[in-house]
């Protein structure tokens, strides 16, 4: 028997959850590269709204979700939790898997919860631009469909490598009225510099933040947008995970292990961060981030400071680090070829609240087709790393003879990633 478990409208949750007003411990504070000090406000404000910046320094538990981010939000909220029984039949396992559908949004991904949150916070702060960068193209397509909902103009630098792999996103973005470029570009200093050092350079996260970044601070009437990483961005992306609190409620399970994909950490962040409190509580949960082998920042990457892009142009962030210049490899996962990871979340590695992992490229969309000859649905690369850890525990769990409650966040359809599958 199938399982789906929706709930109504008026179920959605109204406010988002800000995990720091429980953790056992401060962040360390982002750093102005000019002076190693904390950064200021005004500072911060030069690139971001300030309802933004309030959130990101927040240690208020709860955040009201506005109006009219709700009336965007029951477009597609609250997402199916659905429970894997296929795949389940297929290992022979004891384990009870589900997984929460974000493929089921306007863009096809979880992106869109903050996008839709950052476009209003900006629009009621006299924004006229959102500047910003993608990867896969997941976080641009999202942030084109909210600007076009709250009347802003978007530009999206997306990563070259993606920008030529994935050519559907930006006709997606472009529907919407986003502008895409690829990126490094003939555009900022910081992209014609890379060309002319590599005019084959594919492009990472990093570099089309920091010409995303450059754009910026060249308008006065624009402000950047960031779909990863940072605070309130996970802080938006809550209503996933506390939407599963309330769906596994309401059949009478409870987690033994939750489970992302992980590039900067939002779709991660979103999932698992509502549960922390039951962790800190004493409640046996696990918590498992999956990476790419390629780009591996939690499982082999330094904790330390680095900047968020490849100019130096952000602050300094506490995290798990590759390096800022670090050019990840082709890989199809483009939302996981990041360098960094969200601070929130390598605190939470560092503290061995967090599991990490990494697979092959080829073990992912191994499994992934399997996913999709089961369950019906073809996941994006990056959310089949999520599916291979899944398959995993559940082979463990088999082999333990242990029934356990499994929940993955399928984050996004891979339907504008075939060519990566062929």
């Amino acid at each position: 028997m199938r399982i789906r478990v929706d709930l109504k409208t008026e179920e959605l949750p109204r406010k988002w959850y800000n995990v720091l007003a429980d953790l056992p411990f401060k962040l360390d504070p982002p750093l102005d590269p000019e002076t190693n000090k904390p950064v200021s406000f005004e500072k911060l404000a030069l690139i971001f709204p300030s309802p933004l910046l309030e959130q990101e320094m927040s240690d208020k538990r709860y955040v009201d979700i506005p109006e009219e981010v709700l009336k965007e939000y029951a477009v597609y909220r609250p997402t199916p939790l659905i429970r894997a029984t296929f795949l389940e039949e297929y290992l022979q396992t004891p384990a009870r898997i589900y997984y929460k559908y974000e493929g089921v949004s306007p863009t096809g991904s979880h992106k869109t919860n903050t996008a839709i949150a950052q476009a209003y916070y900006n629009k009621i702060s006299g924004t006229k631009t959102l500047v910003t960068e993608t990867g896969a193209g997941q976080w641009g397509s999202a942030l084109s469909y909210a600007g076009s909902k709250f009347g802003l103009e978007v530009k999206v630098f997306m990563v070259r490598i993606s920008y030529e792999q994935k050519p559907m996103r930006k006709y997606i973005m472009k529907m919407f009225g986003g502008s895409v470029t690829p990126s490094p570009s003939e555009e900022t200093p910081f992209g014609r510099k890379l060309l002319r050092e590599d005019p084959e350079n594919p492009g990472s996260l990093g570099i089309a933040i920091g010409e995303a970044l450059q754009t910026v601070l060249q308008r006065k009437d624009a402000k950047y947008a960031l779909g990863s990483v940072l605070n309130h961005v996970l802080l938006h992306q809550t209503v996933i995970g506390l939407e599963i609190k309330k769906q596994l409620q309401l059949i009478g399970e409870s987690p033994d292990i939750l489970i992302g994909c992980h590039g900067g950490g939002s779709n991660f962040g979103g999932t698992i961060l509502p549960f922390v409190p039951d962790k800190l509580e004493g409640k046996n949960i696990r918590f498992v981030a999956v990476e790419p082998e390629s780009c591996p920042s939690l499982t082999k990457g330094e904790y330390r400071y680095d900047f968020g892009d490849t100019a130096g142009l952000t602050p300094l962030l506490k995290m798990y680090t590759l390096g800022k210049d670090f050019i990840p490899p082709k890989i199809h996962a483009g939302g996981l070829r990041y360098h960094g990871s969200a601070p929130v979340i390598a605190r939470l590695v560092k503290e061995k609240i967090v599991e990490a992992v990494s697979y092959p490229q080829e073990e992912i969309f191994k499994w992934a087709k399997l996913f999709a000859k089961l369950e019906g649905i073809i996941p994006a690369p990056e959310s089949a790393h999520a599916i291979t850890h899944t398959a995993m525990e559940a082979i463990t769990a088999k082999e333990e003879k242990k029934e356990k409650v499994i929940v993955f966040n399928l984050s996004g359809h891979g339907l504008l990633d075939l060519t990566a599958y062929a």
